[in-house]
């Protein structure tokens, strides 16, 4: 007979087993058992609310249920803020993310309202994408650092088709070629090109049962490989091109490379396309930046040439030891200066041998060597008249300024 005093005596029981049950343990973030336990207290204890609600009279009212539920939800979203952001593994993440959506969808069932859930998923899905930009990071490091920077050699057709499978590329002079030959590009362009794939399939897992449109999983993806393209692998080709003992042909290989790594943006679009089955043309689609990652990283490599050879001119030139008192001329021109232009003739001789195609290689090669020929020339000049006017240079002889002279005509041959 003493019915309200029950009601009240359950409800607030019930209440303190909630906010026990809604306590994550401190290391949940460790390992997916941890999430699974803490989500099972709670549908456990919402199931047997709702068994209560549906097989008695008034000791559980729809109203007391939604009001535990509404605090329930806050405290978990709350719990899994926090312990989510502890984690760097992205496959951690990704299981996380299944577990909350299988939670939502049982709890959704039983008829509460689950929407924030949903809501929180869209945050911890920038987390994720924070994750597997961090390990993409490394994986470009890894090809980045293996790579020998030379043309991959081909010595069979098998090969061949191999490469072309794994990479968008063809050419029907190369095709032509009889084996032994070589692609103009090294090991990391399919690589890389892989590597960028198989991020956009991690960031598609994420989206998976998340009941969102195609358009937005498409902009999501879009988005995520815009920051890999020009965060994650533009800081990593910046490095490489930026190192201390880059070499040369290093550098007119990255070229290389990143040219035909720009023109593939265009099938990493139809990849994306492929997948989501959204088409470019819609209003909302957000374009590739790959282009300009490609382009940026090629300016990169091109400056850091013209840098390289200045410095490299500055060297010899250190050797010139002019005597300006001289009464007779030399014969011939400076050693200094004829080892500095056989040095010049090797270093362009590396551009004219470049592989591949006519229009692209030559052009694009020839296009860098001849930037790289006047910079050089511009600064070989600036530097021997600085010699000439230097402060302690008081007097000169005709004898002096004849071999002088005979540099610079060596210069213009």
């Amino acid at each position: 007979g003493a019915r309200e005093t029950f009601e009240s005596y359950y409800r607030k029981q019930r209440r303190k087993q909630a906010r026990l049950v809604l306590q994550p343990p401190s290391n949940m973030h460790e390992t997916l058992d941890g999430y699974r336990r803490y989500f099972n207290q709670i549908v456990g204890f919402f199931v047997v609310e709702d068994h209560i609600l549906h097989t008695t009279q008034g000791l559980v009212t729809r109203a007391y249920l939604d009001e535990l539920w509404e605090m329930a939800l806050s405290k978990t979203i709350a719990a899994l803020r926090t312990h989510s952001s502890y984690c760097s593994d992205p496959s951690l993440v990704l299981d996380l993310k299944n577990l909350i959506v299988l939670f939502a969808d049982t709890l959704q069932g039983y008829g509460f309202p689950v929407n924030q859930l949903f809501d929180m998923l869209l945050e911890i899905q920038d987390q994720y994408s924070e994750t597997l930009l961090k390990k993409w990071s490394g994986v470009f490091r890894n090809i980045l650092d293996s790579d020998n920077y030379s043309p991959i050699p081909v010595s069979s057709e098998d090969i061949y088709k191999k490469i072309v499978g794994q990479f968008p590329f063809q050419d029907a002079e190369l095709e032509k070629q009889p084996f032994p030959k070589k692609f103009p590009f090294s090991e990391f362009v399919p690589k890389v090109y892989n590597q960028i794939k198989e991020f956009i399939y991690a960031c598609l897992k994420f989206s998976e049962d998340l009941h969102l449109s195609s358009t937005e999983v498409d902009d999501m993806i879009r988005k995520s490989t815009n920051l890999l393209l020009t965060r994650t692998l533009s800081n990593c080709l910046q490095n490489v091109i930026k190192r201390k003992n880059v070499g040369l042909t290093e550098l007119v290989q990255i070229i290389i490379n990143t040219t035909h790594l720009e023109k593939s943006c265009k099938f990493l679009e139809e990849f994306i396309t492929n997948i989501t089955n959204v088409l470019p043309e819609t209003v909302h689609t957000t374009k590739l930046y790959g282009t300009t990652t490609f382009k940026d990283a090629r300016h990169a490599a091109e400056e850091e040439i013209y840098t390289n050879l200045n410095q490299k001119i500055d060297q010899f030139l250190q050797l010139a030891d002019y005597d300006w008192m001289a009464l007779e001329p030399g014969s011939r021109a400076s050693d200094y200066l004829v080892d500095l232009i056989a040095f010049l003739r090797s270093t362009f001789a590396v551009f004219t041998h470049l592989p591949g195609d006519v229009d692209v290689h030559s052009t694009m090669s020839g296009k860098v060597a001849q930037t790289a020929c006047m910079s050089a020339c511009k600064h070989l000049a600036t530097s021997l008249l600085q010699l000439l006017l230097e402060a302690e240079v008081r007097q000169l002889s005709l004898g002096a300024l004849h071999q002088f002279n005979l540099d610079v005509e060596e210069c213009e041959r």
